[in-house]
């Protein structure tokens, strides 16, 4: 087994030998919680992707070897070390819950192609291949070496290649924001019923919003433009920011639990409080908002003190203002959200109403934030748009 480490993205990269079987199994083990491999990058449909990987099938059956498959991980420090003292001499020697995290980089198509030759002749399972594994301490050094490998290849969106990370990211948010009561993962049934309930997909969105301090993108297909996947991408190797996002997933709960207090009968767009953090919106806009206030705009360079600061004092006047609406009357919360006035914003004809519902939140939250999140009600804030 052969190891180089990645001064720049603080990871190792081990490439291995094994038999074709052996890395069905530990594919298999990895995927079974998920029900199988297609939950990460889907097989490639088109007719021309079916042709090639026909003809991929036949060439394994005949002995061909593929290009190394690229496979990563993270790994707790302890484990991180042992690599680098030579401790580590098979991808077995690795914890069990670290080889249930793998995820493919690189060979989603090369995969399915093993697995349906295996299926039709048994006689290859011993054929050796070649596999990278990239090993990291970091959800973000992953995702940043997974960004860095397909430049250039079949695009993947940034939503893609974070969706095929999201499991670790999302274990890291569970594990670092105690507001956060429960992540719907797309295998179970259900939607968020309660305040501090989020889909995990809809994490990731946050996740590129706050990173990119841009609103407006595509999760579906691709960014909005370039810049956003370039001012992702000079993020992504700082440590730094992991926590910054965290506190500010932290900021999002709190407030969430607070305005959740308040429920009403009248027919609005946004009957109760919870129904303000229902939308996607609303949650992309205050990490936006929360990402410029501490990070400055894409191209900025703030010092780590001076973000870790910022975020504290956000931190403080938020709990501070969650504490004072925890204790107000439903009827005094009622008054304070101003649900009719949101309602009656969000209201308006528009042609992309996506853009302009996070346009509104952006804008509003951004006003929460330069009053401290000191204000008389929210009014000011649902208004701001309008300025």
């Amino acid at each position: 087994m052969d190891t180089i480490y990645d001064k720049n993205s603080q990871c190792w990269s081990l490439m291995l030998t094994m038999s074709i079987i052996e890395y069905i199994d530990l594919i298999n083990k990895t995927y079974a919680a998920k029900g199988g491999i297609e939950g990460q990058r889907d097989v490639l449909r088109t007719t021309t992707s079916k042709r090639i990987r026909t003809r991929m099938v036949k060439d394994i059956a005949n002995g061909a070897v593929l290009p190394p498959i690229v496979i990563g991980t993270t790994l707790p420090d302890n484990e991180f070390d042992k690599i680098e003292r030579n401790q580590i001499n098979s991808i077995l020697d690795l914890p069990s819950e670290s080889l249930n995290d793998l995820s493919i980089i690189d060979g989603m198509q090369r995969t399915a192609s093993l697995i349906e030759a295996t299926t039709k002749n048994s006689d290859i399972f011993h054929n050796k291949i070649r596999v990278e594994l990239w090993a990291a301490k970091s959800v973000n050094s992953l995702i940043y070496r997974m960004l860095v490998l397909n430049t250039g290849q079949v695009p993947w969106t940034l939503s893609r290649q974070l969706s095929v990370v999201y499991a670790p990211l999302v274990k890291d948010i569970e594990k670092n924001v105690p507001g956060i009561s429960r992540v719907i993962t797309p295998e179970e049934s259900g939607r968020r019923s309660a305040s501090g309930q989020y889909q995990s997909h809809h994490l990731v969105e946050l996740y590129i919003a706050f990173s990119t301090r841009k609103t407006t993108f595509d999760t579906k297909e691709s960014l909005s433009d370039e810049f956003s996947k370039l001012d992702f991408v000079e993020n992504i190797p700082e440590q730094n920011e992991e926590n910054l996002f965290y506190k500010s997933l932290e900021i999002l709960s709190a407030l969430d639990h607070s305005f959740s207090r308040f429920e009403s009968c009248e027919s609005l767009k946004f009957k109760k409080g919870r129904n303000i953090f229902d939308s996607q919106p609303a949650r992309i806009g205050l990490l936006v908002a929360l990402g410029l206030e501490i990070m400055g705009r894409p191209g900025s360079n703030i010092a780590k003190d001076v973000q870790k600061e910022k975020t504290q004092s956000l931190v403080d006047q938020s709990k501070k203002l969650s504490r004072n609406l925890n204790s107000m009357s439903k009827e005094d919360l009622g008054d304070f959200l101003r649900l009719d006035i949101l309602s009656e914003i969000l209201d308006r004809k528009t042609g992309q109403v996506g853009r302009f519902e996070r346009g509104v939140f952006s804008s509003a939250f951004r006003a929460l934030i330069e009053e401290s999140f000191n204000v008389m009600s929210m009014e000011v804030c649902w208004r701001a748009h309008d300025e």
